[in-house]
């Protein structure tokens, strides 16, 4: 077998584990506040997720897999550099997510992938093989890492404010209703759940059909960079994979750390959360699922009783999304150090 092949097939591996990963880590921010307003039962939450986690691949398009696999330009790359860079950048952010996953920290998959990406293509090709997007932006056009960049800074702001006006929204609502109004409030669930679940596969798992189909097209296995249905299904069933084997670890934050989330809350937060995501991927746009979900928390918080927020807890996690860019790049250099020396000069 030729260098490119195996090189071919363990990227491939990589993004499937990747995906993996992504679903694994996340699986908090989809079952957080299910389970921490009590309105359905584990296995419930994993029957329900796990199905539309699975659909959204394959049907929500694939307008974000194409907004990933071009923010760096590798055409002009020898082929074998080119998967090692990908091998390289996919291994800091796997890297990440195990990491913050073991501590209990929520933190962005997708800042994981874009900084790992970055500090791979930047350290072996240099910083003219990433599509900043600076001149574009200029022209009033969004594209490359500004996209992204643009993307991750203000859905986190967006589904702040949008869980503040939601939770006012149903405030308004279920202004006469009745303590046990709780119970339909927990059955509304099943649908808000089954919602983000979808959204969260339609623009996460997209991330890595990205990555795979880049990986193939570098591999010279198609002719332009299209997205197979085989790699939709591939990557569908990695990410719902993840997502039923846990990430519990994050639940405790995300459900009981920030603020004291019942019923009306964990519906805002799913709804909202549903909403932002689903509209990102229908415009190309990858967000993070977790500051989605974190943020609206924030906001639904904030809407009620600001004084309740642990904006300590807060302030933590923000402070891990600051530096999960930086963090993930450097994993990824040092990766490709490696991969370099495994390989020999190439």
């Amino acid at each position: 077998m030729s260098t490119l092949l195996i090189l071919t097939i363990i990227t491939v591996a990589i993004v499937l584990f990747f995906d993996y990963t992504n679903g694994f880590h996340d699986a908090a921010n989809i079952v957080a506040t299910i389970i921490a307003s009590r309105a359905m039962t584990p296995v419930q939450a994993v029957i329900i997720v796990g199905t539309f986690e699975f659909l959204g691949p394959l049907l929500g398009g694939t307008a974000v897999a194409n907004t990933i696999g071009k923010f760096v330009t590798l055409g002009d790359v020898q082929a074998v550099l080119s998967l090692a860079i990908l091998i390289s950048g996919l291994m800091g952010a796997i890297a990440w997510n195990l990491a913050t996953w073991y501590f209990g920290i929520p933190s962005s998959s997708s800042h994981a992938l874009v900084g790992g990406l970055i500090g791979a293509v930047v350290v072996s090709a240099g910083v003219d093989n990433v599509v900043w997007g600076f001149s574009q932006m200029m022209h009033g056009q969004l594209t490359g890492i500004m996209k992204v960049l643009a993307s991750l800074v203000l859905s986190p702001l967006i589904g702040f404010w949008a869980g503040f006006l939601m939770l006012r929204l149903l405030h308004i609502i279920l202004f006469a209703a009745k303590p046990s109004a709780n119970t339909g409030l927990r059955y509304a669930q099943f649908v808000t759940a089954a919602g983000l679940a979808f959204s969260h596969g339609a623009n996460d798992a997209q991330k890595s059909m990205g990555m795979l189909t880049l990986a193939l097209l570098l591999g010279g296995f198609i002719p332009s960079f299209e997205v197979p249905f085989w790699v939709m299904l591939a990557c569908a069933a990695a990410i719902t994979l993840g997502i039923l084997s846990g990430g519990w670890r994050i639940v405790r934050t995300l459900g009981f750390a920030i603020y004291r989330v019942r019923p009306i809350h964990a519906l805002s937060s799913q709804l909202t959360s549903a909403i932002v995501i689903m509209t990102a991927s229908v415009i190309g746009a990858p967000v993070s699922t977790t500051h989605v979900v974190a943020t609206s928390i924030m906001g639904i918080g904030s809407s009620e009783r600001p004084k309740a927020v642990r904006w300590k807890k807060a302030k933590d996690i923000a402070i891990t999304w600051l530096i999960t860019i930086p963090g993930s790049a450097l994993v990824a250099i040092q990766t490709f150090a490696l991969v370099n020396l495994f390989i020999g000069k190439v």
